[in-house]
């Protein structure tokens, strides 16, 4: 039995890709959660065969999700649907160690297609991804993106400090004091050329670390 753990803030998608798989013969749907920090959590304690994975989530986006599964369950393999169809979400996505990359408004086959392609070892891009942007990934794969600059603790920070949490909340969820927030945020702000606050949160939604509800 193929076992599979769906991850997305939308409960309607998740009650939808639950029904759609959870009808296909061999394939079981173990789990469902709400961001990516209760991913990484459940997919270390149900060692999932796949990961179904929604990008823009609270607390810790789907990306980061998925480096952070890269240690902790290596033999789970990452299907990424998102809404994103830009090149750098689908590069970011694939260097982070995700298998597959899926478009939202996927057909409901190519799902389950790309679960069971996925589970072989194989890669699986959407059909809906324009061919020129899978040429970029492979003429390009090498090129950095802004992000690149930021360690995953500092980009963990960006993310929750992009979705309006104090330097206080920050360091209680992280267990570090305000004053090492603010260093962090400090220092993320220097390496990005940024200087205010309001564009710092600005860069976190282009970059798909965060979306605007």
């Amino acid at each position: 039995m193929l076992s599979v753990l769906l991850a997305d803030d939308h409960a309607v998608v998740r009650d939808g890709l639950r029904a759609l798989l959870e009808a296909q013969p061999g394939i079981e749907v173990v789990g469902d959660v709400a961001n990516g920090r209760e991913a990484v959590r459940e997919a270390q304690r149900l060692q999932p065969d796949i990961v179904i994975m929604d990008i823009a989530m609270p607390d810790m986006n789907g990306i980061e999700a998925t480096l952070q599964m890269q240690d902790a369950c290596p033999s789970t393999q990452i299907l990424i649907l998102s809404m994103h169809s830009t090149t750098e979400h689908i590069f970011r996505a694939l260097r982070a160690g995700a298998r597959g990359y899926l478009l939202k408004d996927s057909a409901g086959a190519e799902v389950v297609e790309a679960v069971r392609v996925v589970h072989t070892g194989r890669r699986y891009l959407s059909q809906k991804i324009a061919a020129t942007v899978i040429d970029d990934y492979i003429a390009e794969r090498h090129r950095t993106s802004p992000l690149d600059s930021l360690s995953r603790r500092e980009r963990q920070i960006l993310q929750l400090i992009a979705e309006g949490k104090t330097s206080a909340e920050v360091g209680t969820m992280l267990f570090l004091s305000p004053k090492t927030i603010d260093t962090y945020r400090s220092r993320m702000m220097h390496k990005l050329g940024i200087g205010d606050l309001p564009n710092l949160v600005k860069f976190a939604i282009q970059h798909g670390i965060t979306q605007l509800d």
